[in-house]
């Protein structure tokens, strides 16, 4: 292992773990470095995941304690009214609406989303850390493909 190729892993996984871009940024990201689109995918998924379980532990701690400051209080009412939003195929369907909701590589979706929405609805890290998982390892292979040329998608 050399040391461009340690480099360029972390950046892969330090973009995979960021919010919004997530993994969706970072497939097509390690395959412009020039990594293998196998070693891409598991760094995208790893990466995506680890903040996972530290969102469903504190986010309910961190807003709770964030709301006590008006400007943050406003943002935070945002934020978990976007959260029941988002979360409503998962307020009925559950864990397989928590899968789907990370599953879809969409803007708005994924690893963080998912684990807020879990969160808002109060899914124990147990049952919601294996439908996130399930959930980021389809949208990273949807987003391979579509990177990689498999699916085209274009517009007319």
């Amino acid at each position: 292992m050399d040391e461009s190729w340690i480099l360029q892993a972390a950046a892969v996984m330090g973009v995979s773990m960021a919010p919004v871009l997530e993994l969706r940024g970072a497939i097509p990201f390690g395959l412009a470095l020039g990594l293998p689109p196998a070693e891409v995918f598991l760094l995208a998924v790893v990466g995506n995941m680890v903040p996972v379980p530290a969102i469903i532990l504190f986010a309910r701690h961190v807003l709770r304690w964030l709301r006590r400051w008006p400007w943050w209080g406003r943002r935070i009412g945002w934020l978990e009214a976007r959260a029941h939003l988002k979360g409503r195929v998962v307020k009925r369907y559950r864990l397989l609406g928590l899968f789907v909701l990370v599953a879809i590589p969409l803007p708005g979706t994924g690893a963080w989303t998912g684990a807020l929405v879990a969160t808002v609805f109060r899914i124990p890290m147990r049952q919601a850390l294996p439908a996130i998982l399930l959930g980021v390892v389809v949208a990273g292979g949807i987003t391979l493909a579509v990177a990689c040329g498999v699916v085209t998608l274009w517009t007319m």
